[in-house]
């Protein structure tokens, strides 16, 4: 999933960054993460964030999983279920698990976690519940789901972090609360939220696997600055740190008392583009934007090679991805007279770019450069997490990068996100075709393999026609964790396995 939110104050950064050392030589069972962004929630259907989603994912738990190597379903809190010969109904039996105040997890708390996402109106993913016709609890660990009309992805889509399973009780006597200080049934549970600093987690002593939890708890430390981050892991100051930036992973490789994992993902870094910004409205104008920009040249540049030019808004490896997609030559004397033809040969744009993200920076300035070729002034504008994420969702920029990491197996779900006129404009491009919109519901409910394969090629066809965004590579997890720690493995979905994690 997608979706960056970047930094909050430097000042809290500080502050965590002088706190560290104590904090981690008190507890020696706990794992430190560095990451660049703070939490924004803990509500899960109010974000649509890996910030997020990668902490939901061991705070609460879902129905179905998908399993360690990220190409399988495999039971969650349903130990088993059962679909009808007319595919509308699944039956979900749940297993005997409770939620870390010691409550029973059971079918209600199910039934309402599933029709929330579905109907409350701050949901950021009722477009992709919204086949459920009725959920609801035939006993206590019997779950009953009916669709509108049969959906190959939904099983698939229970998977979700933001569809954990919450507890109904709480989750009502809370309210907007909740959000701060959530109840799970996960591996770890939320002791403190310090807000632009770090989320403490502790390990939850109910969770139906805790036999298999080694750590005491989990810190996830917000450090923005890239180049800290990594001083800090190196120094000793944090146990692990994500998004390894390109330039530091020889570099990093070469201590002997740090471990550099390259996971393979499903993350793609694309320019987003807001189609309601003037000229950029028009297929013509964002095709020859498109041509401007040497993708080659920025893999080679900012990844070190590490990273691939992509060709699809589905990431390469993922199911129905399709290779042969158009690669738009790079072409900056074409692309400045398709502008010309257009009536856009002025054309200037405001790029949003997260502060303290090496490579976003370095994106930028080749962006600069190379649009500059094709007679396109590009004034870059560095801003923090939480301005650039109110500015995608206000409509406050021409141009940004932004990335995605599928959460599911199934494509519908980043279909529906960017090309299907959900609740998060398009991934907060504006994009809008109504005969896109229609062919990615009836992609959603065909159940032949082959012909359900190529409406996802015909989809890719029309997103790099009408560029819904530029896309612009492909790129392994980074990570990097002292030689102690045994186990810190990112699955091709974004999910951390921090059950599995041990601290010698």
């Amino acid at each position: 999933m997608s979706r960056p939110r970047m930094t909050r104050l430097l000042a809290a950064t500080a502050l965590a960054a002088l706190s560290l050392t104590a904090s981690i030589a008190e507890a020696a069972g706990v794992l430190t993460i560095g990451r660049r962004e703070d939490s924004t929630t803990f509500d899960p259907i109010a974000s649509a964030q890996n910030v997020d989603n990668w902490v939901y994912s061991n705070v609460f738990d879902v129905l179905v999983r998908v399993d360690k190597t990220g190409t399988k379903l495999e039971p969650g809190l349903a130990e088993s279920w059962t679909v009808s010969d007319d595919k509308l109904t699944y039956t979900f039996k749940l297993r005997d698990a409770k939620f870390s105040d010691g409550s029973p997890v059971t079918a209600e708390d199910a039934a309402f976690s599933l029709l929330r996402i579905r109907d409350d109106p701050t949901s950021l993913w009722s477009s992709s519940y919204s086949i459920v016709d009725t959920a609801t609890a035939s006993d206590p660990r019997t779950l009953v789901v009916k669709l509108k009309e049969p959906s190959v992805p939904f099983l698939a889509s229970l998977a979700l972090p933001n569809v954990s399973v919450l507890p109904k009780a709480v989750v009502e006597a809370k309210g907007e609360e909740f959000a701060s200080a959530p109840i799970g049934s996960g591996a770890f549970s939320v002791k403190e939220w310090v807000r632009g600093d770090r989320v403490i987690l502790e390990k939850n002593p109910n969770y139906w696997e805790a036999d298999k939890v080694s750590l005491d708890g989990v810190e996830w430390i917000s450090v923005p600055d890239d180049n800290t981050r990594m001083l800090n892991v190196q120094a000793g100051q944090l146990d692990a740190a994500i998004f390894v930036p390109f330039s530091r992973v020889e570099q990093l490789k070469q201590d002997p008392q740090l471990k550099v994992s390259l996971d393979t993902s499903t993350r793609e870094d694309a320019l987003l583009i807001n189609h309601e910004k003037g000229k950029l409205g028009e297929i013509a104008v964002r095709q020859a934007l498109d041509m401007a920009i040497d993708k080659q040249a920025i893999v080679d540049a900012v990844t070190f090679g590490i990273g691939e030019v992509a060709n699809s808004y589905i990431p390469k490896g993922a199911l129905y991805y399709y290779a042969d997609n158009l690669r738009r030559p790079y072409d900056p004397e074409r692309a400045k007279a398709m502008l010309a033809e257009a009536g856009a040969s002025d054309l200037a744009l405001d790029y949003n770019v997260k502060a303290g993200d090496e490579v976003d920076e370095q994106i930028a300035v080749l962006m600069q450069q190379q649009l500059s070729k094709a007679g396109v002034t590009v004034n870059i504008n560095k801003v923090d997490a939480a301005s650039q994420w109110d500015m995608f969702i206000n409509g406050d920029f021409d141009v940004a990068v932004g990335y995605w990491t599928n959460d599911v197996l199934d494509p519908d779900q980043k279909t529906t996100f960017v090309l299907g006129h959900d609740t998060n404009m398009n991934y907060m491009t504006r994009y809008r075709n109504d005969m896109v919109k229609d062919l990615v519901a009836k992609a959603r409910t065909e159940a032949d393999p082959a012909k359900r394969e190529a409406m996802y090629v015909e989809l890719q066809k029309i997103a790099k026609d009408e560029v819904n965004w530029i896309d612009l590579y492909y790129s392994p997890y980074i990570n990097v964790t002292r030689a102690n720690i045994d186990g810190f493995y990112q699955n091709p979905l974004g999910r951390f396995w921090l059950e599995d994690v041990r601290k010698n």
